[in-house]
């Protein structure tokens, strides 16, 4: 059984530096003043040991696969979560959510093109040859997050030579969500304090701070569907989230035999059914799955809360797994250009969330906080963002971001699902084309909601 032990250990590795991450954010001042989450805190604290000698052997590339993996389960799990049954009360779930997915379409477009003009001219200047294309994965790594640059950047290298993409993408969304607590914080905290939030009961408690509720505290933490004497709820669930993830790699698998080594305009098909698009083909099944379940009226197997309780927790390990997976060798051979691209990026991403929020006629600020969040982290991030100016969820905003969730895969499916898996193989001024006129058109579009 001693062949059984690492990728195991691994798992308990990165467990182990969650729950130090979660113990420092509580009893450490500095911490608790930025908010910085424990999957940060953990995935630095296990970066030090790896680089340091103390990583009980294990190396940055060891964690790749985990941060793949709990990315793809946190996607399918939230859409195996019923809707808020609030969305059916009023139509501003929808404008609002769309006006979040046109300002997360515009920073999407955005990121990309600044990337790849810094790295022009950063080799213009030095007479380098980086990639153009390491430059945009930048809008993956922020905008996505570490499971979408971890799969775009593994295509671009196994299809079109991109060295490194995949592990500069990662290093990109790691370096977001720093970025999205360092300067979303302040930002929040000046918004509380200039009361231009619109739920004045907004409060930093203690509680809040140290992130760890007190001992007398009844906090409700879902509805069990299933009896212990058969199977606790939480495995019933996680149980389903099995079955989907097998649906789909069967799906995926049947796919692939039946496109082969296809090609449409000279792209092989096989790049648009690779298993390092596995999220994309999960999401479908999970859909599939939703949609029968409220059909029969089986959703009472299915608690929301637990569920996102599992989504929860799969962000919770991909981000540790996505800041013990970078690789400091990468990072010291190309640090400046992905310094001056992430300093970049960070600039206009917050002048456009911050910038836009002006045009909106409620909420501006929390949903102008909510989309720093997004475009710098995740979804996940966006809400704890916006937990600081909305900490009960009394605005719509937070509703919003389930529309939002759905939105974005519709607005941007010409990017996401067309040009992003075969970008290297397109050129420059198309890329230009398509990307500028889709930042105008999701401009406009907003400017017409008047949420």
């Amino acid at each position: 059984m001693e062949g059984t032990f690492p990728g195991v250990m691994a798992f308990a590795f990165m467990a182990a530096m969650l729950y130090a991450g979660s113990v420092l954010r509580m009893t450490v001042p500095v911490l608790q003043s930025f908010l910085i989450p424990a999957s940060i805190i953990g995935g630095t604290l296990g970066f030090i040991l790896i680089n340091t000698g103390f990583g009980f052997g294990y190396t940055a590339s060891d964690f790749v696969p985990f941060t793949f993996h709990f990315f793809t389960l946190s996607f399918m799990s939230l859409v195996l979560t019923g809707r808020p049954k609030e969305q059916a009360k009023g139509h501003r779930y929808f404008s609002g959510g769309m006006w979040l997915a046109l300002l997360w379409t515009m920073s999407l477009v955005m990121q990309a093109l600044v990337g790849l003009g810094v790295i022009l001219a950063y080799n213009a200047a030095v007479g380098d040859d980086i990639s153009a294309y390491l430059g945009m994965i930048v809008a993956h790594g922020f905008t996505q997050g570490p499971g979408q640059a971890l799969a775009l950047g593994t295509i671009w290298q196994e299809n079109f030579s991109i060295e490194d993409a995949a592990k500069i993408g990662l290093i990109y969304a790691s370096l977001g969500f720093v970025v999205s607590f360092v300067i979303g914080v302040p930002i929040a905290r000046w918004m509380l304090r200039h009361n231009l939030n619109a739920n004045t009961t907004a409060e930093l408690t203690p509680d809040f701070l140290r992130g760890l509720y007190p001992a007398d505290a009844k906090v409700e933490t879902g509805r069990h569907v299933t009896n212990a004497s058969n199977v606790e709820s939480i495995a019933f669930h996680i149980g389903l989230l099995g079955v989907a993830y097998m649906l789909a790699y069967q799906w995926l698998g049947l796919l692939r035999g039946l496109v082969g080594d296809a090609t449409l305009f000279g792209i092989p098909m096989n790049v648009f059914f690779s298993y390092n698009l596995f999220f994309v083909h999960g999401l479908l099944v999970c859909a599939v799955i939703r949609s029968v379940i409220e059909a029969m009226k089986w959703d009472r197997f299915v608690d929301d809360d637990t569920q996102r309780m599992i989504t929860g927790a799969s962000v919770d390990f991909m981000v540790v797994g996505t800041v013990m997976s970078i690789e400091v060798a990468i990072l010291a051979a190309i640090g400046l250009p992905i310094l001056l691209v992430t300093v970049a990026v960070t600039v206009v991403t917050a002048a456009l969330c911050f910038g836009m929020s002006r045009v909106s006629a409620d909420f501006g600020p929390e949903r102008s906080i909510a989309a720093f969040g997004c475009c710098c982290g995740s979804t996940g991030t966006g809400l704890l963002l916006l937990r600081l100016l909305d900490p009960d969820f009394r605005t719509p905003v937070a509703r919003e971001l389930a529309v939002f969730n759905i939105a974005i895969l519709v607005i941007t499916l010409h990017i996401l699902f067309v040009m992003a898996p075969v970008l290297p193989s397109i050129s420059i001024p198309i890329i230009l084309t398509v990307y500028g006129a889709t930042f105008v058109i999701a401009g406009v579009w907003m400017r017409l909601l008047r949420v």
